[in-house]
């Protein structure tokens, strides 16, 4: 029988164990008793690995890009971990995990480890304990983790505050030139990937793309309570000078992918001579600092009241006897 405590799986993780690594994972993304003390074990061997955001909306093949990346990356002697977030049904609860079905090519890898996780109703493109799970697999020693998100579209920004390099994925004739002009989804991109580049209309989207990013400097990002927020007049922004390249790609056959993991390292080095790189990582400690604190202090206060409490303040607000802020109000002042 395997010794399945915490220390020995964190003591086994370190040590290379890949059977090690996926039970501890399980634990993690179930969020037992005994994670925090493994995360907490682990957490001074982490900070190495490169972590890869890969973003954009359904059918543009990302999975695909995921793939044909990491075949990229092994054959110039790296290794890689993969997080694949897929959406959870809001109906079953259940989730199809379509990347261990798409990328069965990589399974055998040594150098490749693969999870798939649902994000369980979580929104902007990640589960709660994606973080986590990453943290684990830099723990591991993998040189690159590559984190796929959901694919939801305009609103998956959270990749933005995990990843140092963040991919977002286009493809022709998903009505590019509409998308193309949305905030958000573009705003995040450090390299723009137009897949499926043998098909018709690639030179539009291509075109559409680069019309966008000509329209002006990009904004270095700011937290405002762990949350990405404007510049303000306050406060004048900081513009970030990388230009962001436009790739095509047809994942499918392999194409274009090493000037994508070029243009990976290009954005790497130009993080670290910038400064950006320190930046994004104290960033990403105080966004994580204060969605902890936010679940935590949740947590606390719901466990000092009864169900009864909490369904007479909602009765209270359905009748419209108490407005919502000043329901809010009363259960934080314990009345």
């Amino acid at each position: 029988m395997p010794d399945d405590s915490i220390t020995t799986l964190v003591q086994d993780v370190l040590a290379g164990s890949r059977r090690a690594l996926a039970r501890l994972i399980t634990r993690v993304e179930n969020r037992t008793a005994e994670a925090h003390t493994a995360l907490a074990a682990l957490y001074p061997h982490t900070g190495r690995a490169y972590l890869v955001g890969i973003t954009g909306a359904p059918g543009t093949g990302k999975s695909s890009v995921v793939n044909a990346l990491t075949r990229t990356l092994r054959a110039s002697g790296h290794t890689v971990g993969i997080v694949a977030v897929d959406p959870t049904s809001p109906f079953s609860g259940g989730a199809v995990l379509g990347d261990r079905i798409r990328m069965v090519d990589l399974a055998g890898d040594r150098g490749v480890f693969i999870r798939s996780m649902a994000n369980r109703g979580s929104l902007g493109g990640l589960a709660v304990t994606t973080g986590d799970v990453v943290r684990v697999l830099d723990a591991a020693g993998f040189d690159y983790v590559l984190i796929e998100t959901v694919g939801a579209g305009q609103s998956e920004v959270d990749i933005a505050r995990t990843a140092y390099t963040t991919i977002v994925v286009d493809a022709p004739g998903l009505g590019d030139d509409v998308q193309a002009i949305k905030a958000g989804i573009l705003e995040i991109a450090d390299v723009l990937v137009v897949n499926k580049a043998d098909r018709p209309g690639v030179e539009n989207t291509v075109r559409a793309l680069r019309t966008m990013l000509e329209l002006g400097h990009r904004v270095r990002p700011t937290l405002h309570h762990g949350q990405l927020a404007p510049p303000t007049r306050f406060a004048p922004p900081e513009y970030d000078f990388w230009q962001v390249p436009i790739l095509k790609t047809v994942a499918t056959e392999n194409e274009g992918m090493e000037a994508l993991a070029e243009a990976i390292e290009r954005h790497r080095a130009h993080l670290q001579e910038s400064g950006l790189m320190a930046e994004r990582a104290r960033h990403r400690a105080e966004t994580e600092l204060i969605e902890r604190l936010r679940e935590a202090l949740l947590v606390r206060l719901l466990a000092g009241r009864s169900p009864d409490d909490l369904e007479a303040v909602v009765q209270r607000v359905v009748q419209r006897e108490l407005d919502p802020g000043s329901a809010v109000r009363e259960l934080l002042d314990g009345r």
